[in-house]
């Protein structure tokens, strides 16, 4: 076999190879034999019908399509061994001649992209600060002293932070629509649980007063039919409740967690809280920084059949996710108001994003020879309480992968400056 590559762009190449007349007598044989128990002819036992006659019954072509396939996948998996290519796609194949001559043919490959990472050290980056604010500290507790509200009836008109309780009835056109009547609905106004403009439009009223509400729903609204259109609701308003909150003191906190006892212990309690979430963000951002640099930095031209693969991935697991919460994905489309077509563009660019990212990392742990050893493997299993000899393989790979991207943006960390 004589065979030549020739690099049609930085992820294609083309493979031309020819096949001798000899190379191809020795191909036809081997096919026979290998396929000779489907030959059938009288008189003769299935599978003893010897070459020769098949030859001269039906002539040399009878063995061509066997015998290609079969010379294709043999030269094809040669010239991959013997070439390191690392196929990614299927393989086009375009036969040039088949004949007594020989076999002359060409096969287009997709191969894995070959990336020299741009620069990764010495660079400079800033991390977000972690401690809890006084602010943030203060609306964690407002926020735990309005769970525990209660509501007691007003005679006032409504604002905005209180509840009503509501009857309602929208039309569109003078038709009433699928859903868009209730009675005795609580809504708190200020929530924007209900369409844009609806709830501003309750502050002022009172108990017993009733109003005709123009809204118009969202372009992007789930009902296709309501989507963009104007609609009237009738409403009338039953009762109107305001939040009685109580006092945050030693009493209070007491209530909250059975380990702490006075109001300072809480404080210190929430900003532990805050400043370990703030820590785990900070931590994510720089890495997704420290990576997003690199990519800027590395010229790499990336299969879109590699695209199609992580867009497929990101598909599949949504449609899991919506099974999970028993929702038919069909549903959730029309829910949602939207199509395969377009969840598969709109996550295009996160994917390419995260097969670049994928890799940069393989192409630096390489590089810099960042290895996790069956050493590290047991040692974090023995940390996680587990056993080695019960742990499965699927696990097992999941926590190496793991421990390589830890240790990757440890490498990374070390090797640049963060501020």
């Amino acid at each position: 076999m004589e065979y030549s590559l020739k690099k049609l762009s930085k992820t294609k190449v083309e493979i031309s190879f020819s096949v001798n007349k000899e190379e191809w007598e020795e191909q036809i044989k081997s096919s026979f034999n290998k396929n000779k128990f489907k030959y059938n002819l009288p008189g003769f036992r299935k599978g003893k019908v010897p070459f020769s006659i098949l030859v001269q019954r039906f002539g040399m072509e009878f063995f061509y399509e066997e015998a290609l396939d079969d010379c294709l996948n043999k030269q094809y998996g040669e010239i991959l061994d013997k070439e390191k290519l690392d196929v990614i796609d299927r393989p086009q194949v375009d036969v040039k001649e088949v004949s007594a001559e020989g076999v002359k043919a060409t096969i287009t490959v997709v191969v894995a992209p070959e990336v020299v990472p741009g620069q990764y050290k010495g660079m400079t980056f800033k991390r977000e600060a972690t401690e809890a604010t006084a602010e943030e500290i203060e609306a964690e507790m407002k926020k735990e002293q309005n769970k525990r509200a209660r509501l007691v009836t007003k005679e006032d008109a409504a604002e905005l932070g209180d509840t009503v309780v509501l009857d309602y009835s929208g039309s569109v056109n003078g038709e009433k629509f699928q859903g868009g009547t209730a009675e005795k609905q609580t809504l708190e106004l200020g929530s924007h649980s209900f369409i844009p403009g609806f709830e501003e439009q309750v502050v002022g009223l009172k108990a017993g007063e009733s109003k005709d509400i123009t809204v118009t729903f969202p372009a992007e609204y789930h009902a296709a039919d309501l989507a963009g259109k104007e609609a009237v609701f009738a409403i009338t308003i039953h009762e109107v409740q305001k939040k009685e909150l109580p006092e945050i003191n030693d009493e209070f906190v007491k209530d909250i967690e059975d380990d702490i006892d006075t109001v300072d212990q809480w404080k210190e309690k929430i900003a532990k809280k805050i400043s370990d979430n703030k820590t785990r963000n900070a931590d994510a951002k720089l890495e997704n920084d420290i990576l997003d640099a690199i990519i800027k930095n590395t010229e790499m031209e990336i299969p879109d059949v590699m695209i199609e693969e992580e867009i497929d991935y990101r598909v599949h697991e949504l449609e899991n996710n919506m099974k999970g919460y028993g929702l038919k994905f069909e549903d959730y489309l029309k829910y949602a108001n939207t199509t395969v077509e377009k969840i598969r563009e709109e996550e295009r660019p996160a994917c390419l994003h995260n097969v670049q990212g994928r890799l940069i990392i393989e192409a630096i742990c390489k590089e810099e020879k960042i290895t996790v050893t069956a050493e590290d493997i047991k040692a974090k299993l023995e940390e996680q309480g587990m056993d080695e000899s019960k742990a499965k393989a699927d696990y097992i790979n999941y926590l190496a992968n793991t421990m390589m991207v830890e240790k990757f943006f440890d490498f990374l960390k070390s090797n640049n400056t963060i501020e």
